[in-house]
């Protein structure tokens, strides 16, 4: 008698979860790829109804935001910056794509292959670059960054997380 009560109970359970789960997905379109930015400028990206194109999560913050451009004028939306440089080093058009980055000073779209990056902050994705449109202390360039990831020395790594972290209290003045 009891196990016929659990099994209603859990079966009952997991039909209010499907049915929620259908019942978002098919009022949330989320936006993957808008195509023709034959001009190649940086589009606006609406806070819950983009999607990262590397993850597939949900972009909730424009801070870590990249997108990135073909030549043809696809353009494809990211919140982590290194995952846009993994995604990207998978595209045949890498070399001639257009980059755009958030910069955390400004606050506007900028050229990511101009841009400085930190490589300690707290991200989406915990690669720990930040985007810069004016120089600091202690920042990398694109490329720089680019072989970062691609090697996995970023805050995903534990070990380089440690002694990123490490290096940031010193320089704060903390030991």
């Amino acid at each position: 008698m009891k196990a016929i009560k659990y099994i209603t109970i859990i079966g009952g359970l997991v039909a209010i979860i499907v049915a929620t789960v259908l019942s978002l997905s098919s009022k949330q379109h989320m936006i993957t790829i808008v195509k023709g930015n034959n001009k190649k400028k940086p589009i606006d990206i609406e806070l819950h109804k983009y999607q990262d194109s590397q993850c597939g999560m949900v972009i909730d913050g424009i801070e870590y935001a990249s997108e990135v451009i073909s030549p043809d004028g696809r353009t494809w939306f990211f919140h982590d910056h290194g995952g846009m440089v993994k995604w990207l080093e998978r595209q045949p058009f890498k070399k001639d794509a257009t980059v755009w980055v958030r910069s955390r000073d400004t606050n506007r779209w900028i050229d990511a292959k101009k841009a400085h990056y930190t490589r300690d902050e707290e991200t989406p994705m915990h690669y720990g670059f930040g985007a810069y449109e004016k120089a600091k202390q202690n920042t990398i360039t694109f490329e720089q960054m680019r072989l970062l990831t691609l090697r996995g020395e970023t805050m995903e790594n534990p070990i380089i997380r440690k002694q990123l972290l490490k290096t940031k209290k010193e320089q704060d003045g903390y030991n």
